[in-house]
Parts: structure tokens; C-alpha cells; sequence
């Protein structure tokens, strides 16, 4: 016969081994500087990972880095109904991608590295247990016979009645059951939860400062909240509070939609007596909808899934700017006076992290990602592009593979100068920019996209004219001396302003010579530098293309 709460612990999980105490020694406090943040990224294995999730692993990882702490990966996996397979190698991958690598924690689908594991809460049920046995133990907890029925039927009546609905108070059912009606039900095979036993003074409330919204108060907790389910694993609440005691974590930062559980979080580590970490509360990512602002979607956006930025062909250097950009006002500033510096030395700071959620704006991450190409070399260009082609692009990786120094070349038109080319935001971008250097490409397009001044006999002339005095190696200011030289011969003004003041002496001036021998080139209006193109194509080809331009006109 029960006859105390140590009884009905006893009975009711009777294969607990360990003592609290034993966890204690098992798991100690870490060795690190003072000031140092010990922080996870907590996942579940139900899918792709979200921007918003890669956003908040980056300012955990930048927060345990910049202080010299630790950033583990902990998988939370107790609903398995949601599991996807392959779910960690899909996180893992994805983190993988932007650079951010857990120092401690799950790193496969069945490994993991630290002496704090293990890192999966499935793999952890006899430390739960243990600690769901010493509140029942100490009449803190206690077991709920209540039928999914029984639980509805209670609902709908609070709903009826406009009474807050929940188990808590009067409506807590199985709260105050007699250890006769525990065992009578425990004899009967009846299925049972574990709920805390919430205080039940009203009216008392919770402060707390989190890092980002400042001091917040709460109403405590009242309700008897469900801890350990009648599978054999704990609630998310409650193996939170003993993963984050036990992996000695100092600061949870997570999203602001964990911001209501606060009070039952704190009220668990109180129950314990545990030192209540600090907490930080990461505002959403936003986007505009119509006239509304709304939270990214896994269901309506595509640019939800980190893996979209893979697939467009984002370098992950421009997705970190990008979020870091979001995560701190700051950041634009300090990037303008780093333009090169890695982003791993930017320091950020909470307190300049927005209360609300950012807006997610593409136009804004362009042109953070036509800075960060910008200033990478054409060697870094090519490999980068091409590892994302190979995948995404075959045809284009075939042609890059093939004429490599060619193409290295191409990359780095308008690459060294004080003011880098700015025209390639993602890897997708390449094709449209190199496409035309390709001969086989090139010779597929039948459209030359040249002005309506131009007449055919102007373009001939000029073409057959510039390829008898054409020459290469020439510096740039050479080259353009000699192209108005050139156009002055073809009865063209050497400049613009001299052909304003008399037009009817000139067929156009010297801009319009370099135009036809641009589209002449590339078919294009709009392409990079017109002397450094041609440098690249060499002689024998730009003859060559000038003679198929004659013929094809």
C-alpha cells in the first residue's frame, strides 16, 4: 500500500538507478573563462532547416565564440512522429554550409562528440526519469489518470463558460487524488502522465531580463503542466530544464515565440534549485505581405529553406552578411569600414538586436552579395561558380572546365580596379555574364542587339576598318587615345562634346564606335569593359567574330 510520495516515486518508476547527486559529479561545471557563454542550438529532425533557425544558430555561435565559450548542437528529438529521415544529416548539412560548426554535440546520425552527452533528449530518458522521480518524490509532481476525452470535455466547458482554458486549480482533476485512488488506478493498467504541481497563489508574477527585450514581468505559472508522457519521454519544457542544467548551459537563446514558456521554465529550475539561465529572445524574421507583415513560412516562402541560397547559388559568405546585417543596426557600418575582413570579426552585440522582427528584403541582400563577390578574385570566382554549376548548371561547368584560363580571365574583367565589378550577386548570375565568350554559346544567337542609328554600312565600316589596327597588350588610357583616333577616321567625333557642338560633320562619336564593337563582341549593349574584353578574346577571335557580325547583319 502506498503510504508517501517516496512510495509512489518508487512505484511508479521503479527502474531509476542514479541519484540526482550522481548527475551532478557526472556532468560538472565547465572549465572556461568567466564571462564565457555556454549556448546550443536545439533543433528537431522534422525537416530542412529554416533561415530563421540558421539565423539564430549564427548569433549562438558568434555569441559562444566571441567570448570564448562553447556552442553545442542538441538534438530534440522526443516527438518521433515528426521525424524525418536522414533530419540531423539535413541540419548538420545546413549549418555545415554557412559555416557553422558546433564545437561540442551531435556531428552525424549516430555520433557525436563532449563529455556532456549524450546529445540526443531520446538518448537521454534515465536522466529525465531520475529527476521526474525526485519531484514526485518530494510532492512537487504527480500522476494524471485523465482521459483524452476527459481533458476535451473540460476544455469545451471553460470555453462555454470564457474561463482560461487549461489544467490548473479546481479543473486540475487527478491533483489531489488519495495514494488509495492512485493505486486503485495503477491496479486497473490505467495510462497515466506526470504533471508538476504548480503553486496555486494567484496573482504573483515573474521578472526577469532578457538580453534583447530588457526587463520583462510575467504572471508565474499556474498551470499543472504535463512533464513525462505515458511513452517514457519528458515534454520539451521539462528536458530542456534538465539538459540545459546538466549540459551547463549559461545563456538560452532561442526564438521570441518561446518568450510565454518562460515562466514554467523558470519555475522548473526553481523546483530544482537550479541556477536559472539568462535568456535571450531572437525576434522573427519578417517579410511583407501585401499589406501585412507576416513571420517567413515553411509552407508559403521558398526562401524559408536555407537550402533555396544553395540552389540560386548564394555564397554563404552573403547569407551571413546578409542575417548579421539583421542581427545588428551596426553591421553595414562596420562592414564599409572592413570590406575585406572576415565577417567571424564582427562582435555582436544584443542590445542592438531589434525588439520586433527584421524584414527580409532581397534587393538589400543583393547588393550585400555583389559586395562580397566583388572583392573575391577571379580564381575564387571561378571555383566557387563552378562547384555550384557542376550542380545546378552542367552545361555551363562543362564550358568553364574547358576553357578554364579563358573563362578565369573573363571573371576578372573590371575585377582589380578601385572600384570592383558589382554585376555577379549569385552564382546563377555567371551564365548571363560569361555565357557570350563561348564561341558555341555565342554562335547560337542570331540577334545583335545594335542601335537603330547604326546602319549596316556604318557597322561594316566600322568593323572592317578596326580590324586592320586592331592591337593588344595596350593600358587602357593607350587603348581609348588610339579607339578616338580611330573613330575620327570612320567620320566619327572624337568626343562626345564635339559632336554636340557640331552634329551634322559626324555619323556619331567615339562612344558610339565602342558600342558597335561591343555588340559586334557580344551581341550585347550592357556588358563589362569593352578593353579589357577584348584583351581576353585575343586577336584571332575578335576578328573572327567582327568577319561572322559582316556576314550575319
Amino acid at each position: 500500500m502506498i503510504t508517501n510520495n517516496k512510495e509512489l516515486a518508487d512505484i511508479l518508476l521503479p527502474d531509476v538507478k542514479n541519484s540526482p547527486q550522481y548527475y551532478e559529479e557526472k556532468y560538472p561545471q565547465r572549465n572556461l573563462p568567466q564571462d564565457a557563454i555556454v549556448t546550443r542550438f536545439g533543433p528537431s529532425p522534422t525537416g530542412f532547416l529554416h533561415i530563421g533557425s540558421l539565423y539564430a544558430a549564427l548569433i549562438e555561435k558568434r555569441a559562444a565564440d566571441q567570448t570564448g565559450g562553447v556552442f553545442f548542437l542538441r538534438i530534440e528529438d522526443t516527438d518521433k512522429k515528426r521525424e524525418v529521415e536522414n533530419g540531423v544529416t539535413l541540419l548538420l548539412d545546413g549549418l555545415k554550409q554557412f559555416g557553422i560548426v558546433p564545437d561540442e554535440g551531435v556531428v552525424g546520425e549516430e555520433s557525436e562528440k563532449g563529455n556532456y552527452g549524450p546529445y540526443k533528449q531520446s538518448e537521454r530518458a534515465e536522466i529525465y526519469k531520475t529527476f521526474v522521480k525526485e519531484l514526485i518524490a518530494r510532492g512537487l509532481a504527480y500522476p494524471c489518470f485523465c482521459s483524452q476525452e476527459e481533458l476535451e470535455k473540460s476544455r469545451s466547458i471553460q470555453e462555454q463558460k470564457g474561463i482560461r482554458p487549461g489544467y490548473y486549480g479546481k479543473w486540475a482533476k487527478d491533483r489531489n487524488l488519495s495514494f488509495e485512488e492512485i493505486e486503485k488506478n495503477l491496479k486497473e493498467g490505467k495510462t497515466f502522465v506526470i504533471r508538476i504541481k504548480a503553486p496555486e497563489q494567484k496573482g504573483k508574477t515573474i521578472k526577469f531580463v532578457d538580453l534583447i527585450k530588457d526587463e520583462i514581468e510575467m504572471p508565474e505559472n499556474d498551470l499543472d503542466a504535463v512533464i513525462f508522457k505515458s511513452d517514457g519521454l519528458p515534454l520539451y519544457h521539462f528536458a530542456h530544464a534538465v539538459d540545459d542544467h546538466f549540459m551547463r548551459t549559461t545563456h538560452v537563446i532561442r526564438g521570441d515565440e518561446w518568450l510565454p514558456s518562460v515562466p514554467l521554465h523558470i519555475q522548473l529550475f526553481e523546483m530544482f534549485g537550479w541556477k536559472v539561465p539568462i535568456y535571450a529572445h531572437v525576434a522573427p524574421i519578417n517579410k511583407i505581405d501585401g499589406n501585412s507583415k507576416r513571420k517567413i513560412s515553411k509552407r508559403k516562402d521558398p526562401e524559408a529553406a536555407v537550402s533555396y541560397y544553395r540552389e540560386k547559388g548564394y555564397p554563404s559568405e552573403s547569407v551571413i552578411d546578409y542575417l548579421l546585417n539583421l542581427a545588428n543596426s551596426n553591421f553595414e557600418e562596420w562592414r564599409m569600414e572592413n570590406p575585406k575582413a572576415p565577417n567571424t570579426e564582427f562582435v555582436i552585440d544584443f542590445v542592438k538586436m531589434g525588439v520586433s522582427g527584421p524584414l527580409f528584403d532581397f534587393v538589400k541582400m543583393n547588393d550585400i552579395s555583389k559586395n562580397v563577390i566583388g572583392f573575391m578574385t577571379s580564381e575564387e570566382v571561378y571555383e566557387k561558380s563552378l562547384d555550384w554549376a557542376e550542380e545546378f548548371d552542367k552545361e555551363l561547368a562543362e564550358l568553364m572546365k574547358r576553357e578554364k584560363e579563358y573563362t578565369i580571365g573573363a571573371l576578372n574583367i573590371e575585377r582589380n580596379s578601385v572600384k570592383p565589378r558589382k554585376d555577379i550577386a549569385k552564382w546563377s548570375d555567371v551564365r548571363p555574364t560569361v555565357e557570350f565568350f563561348y564561341d558555341d554559346v555565342f554562335e547560337v544567337d542570331e540577334n545583335y542587339d545594335f542601335s537603330e542609328n547604326d546602319t549596316k554600312e556604318n557597322i561594316n565600316l566600322v568593323l572592317e576598318s578596326y580590324v586592320k589596327v586592331l592591337e593588344l597588350g595596350n593600358e587602357k588610357e593607350q587603348w581609348f587615345n588610339h579607339l578616338k583616333d580611330f573613330a575620327e577616321t570612320v567620320g566619327y567625333a572624337r568626343d562626345a562634346k564635339t559632336y554636340k557642338k557640331n552634329p551634322d560633320s559626324y555619323k556619331g562619336h567615339v562612344g558610339d564606335v565602342a558600342m558597335i564593337l561591343r555588340v559586334a563582341l557580344t551581341k550585347k549593349r550592357n556588358t563589362p569593359d569593352l578593353h579589357e574584353m577584348i584583351n581576353v578574346m585575343g586577336k584571332d577571335r575578335v576578328q573572327k567574330r567582327f568577319v561572322r557580325c559582316i556576314e550575319g547583319i
